[in-house]
C-alpha cells in the first residue's frame, strides 16, 4: 500500500535563481535523477503528485503584507536584491515561491486527511527556514515551514508541533518567529554559526519567555558527522 507521497514538477523547478547560484534550478532534476536511479518511482509504497500554488492570503498568515506586495513587484522586473545579502530577484519568483509554499501545504493535507493511507509527504524545494515575516533570507522568499505550522494549528487544530531541522543552516526564520510559542518544539542541528550563515543557533537559545526550555539548538563544528550528533 501507497504510505508516501513526493512531489515532482517543473513548477518546483522554477525556484532558482539562476545557473551560476548555488540554488538552482538543476537541484530538483538532481534529486529526481537520484530518485529514480534508484527505482524509488516504480515502488509501490510511493505516490508521486503534481506541485500546487496557494492564494495569497495564506502566505500572508505569516508573512507581512508590505513584504508580499514587495516580492510581487520584484517578480515583474525580476531584478535586484530580496533581502540586504545574496537572495537575487527573478521573474516569476512570487509564482515559484507560491509553488513551494502550495506544495508543503498540500503535504500537510495528505498526512493530516491520511488521504489514500498516506502517512508521509515529502517537497524536495521545501524547507525555505530563512525566511522572515518581513524580509527574504539565505537563499528563501516565503517561510512554507512556519506558513504550514499555523495551518496545521487554524485547519486541524494541532495543539503541540515540533520541528526538527537537520539542515546544515540554523533555521533562523523559524526559530525566531516562534521563539516564544511554548507549543512548538524546536531541535534544530546545525553547523556552528560561528562558521556558517546564518551566525545564529547557539546551545543557550532555547526559547523565551513562556516558551523557554521548548527549543534546542545544537551548533557542531566543521566536519562534524553523525557520530558527534549522537555525543551532543
Amino acid at each position: 500500500m501507497c504510505n508516501t507521497v513526493v512531489f515532482f514538477g517543473e513548477e518546483l523547478a522554477k525556484y532558482g535563481f539562476g545557473k551560476s547560484h548555488p540554488l538552482n534550478s538543476d537541484r530538483i532534476y538532481a534529486f529526481w535523477s537520484k530518485f529514480t536511479a534508484l527505482k524509488l518511482d516504480k515502488s509501490t509504497q510511493i505516490r508521486i503528485e503534481k506541485p500546487v500554488t496557494v492564494q495569497e492570503e495564506i502566505i500572508l498568515e505569516f508573512h507581512e503584507k508590505d513584504y508580499v506586495e514587495f516580492i510581487k513587484k520584484a517578480s515583474k522586473h525580476g531584478t535586484g536584491l530580496l533581502d540586504l545579502g545574496d537572495t537575487p530577484a527573478f521573474k516569476g519568483v512570487f509564482e515559484a515561491s507560491s509553488y513551494v509554499v502550495g506544495t508543503s501545504l498540500k503535504a500537510l493535507d495528505l498526512v493530516m486527511k491520511k488521504t489514500d493511507g498516506i502517512l508521509h509527504a515529502f517537497n524536495p524545494i521545501g524547507g525555505l527556514h530563512h525566511a522572515r515575516r518581513g524580509s527574504a533570507g539565505g537563499f528563501c522568499v516565503f517561510n512554507d515551514i512556519g506558513i504550514v505550522s499555523i495551518m496545521a494549528r487554524k485547519r486541524y487544530a494541532v495543539d503541540r508541533i515540533a520541528y526538527v531541522d537537520i539542515d546544515a543552516h540554523h533555521g533562523d526564520g523559524v526559530y525566531y518567529e516562534f521563539e516564544d510559542d511554548p507549543m512548538l518544539f524546536i531541535a534544530d542541528i546545525h553547523e556552528d554559526g560561528r562558521y556558517l550563515y546564518p551566525g545564529t543557533g547557539n546551545e543557550s537559545e532555547i526559547g523565551s519567555g513562556n516558551a523557554k526550555g521548548t527549543k534546542i539548538n545544537i551548533p557542531l563544528n566543521i566536519n562534524s558527522g553523525d557520530s558527534t550528533v549522537m555525543e551532543e
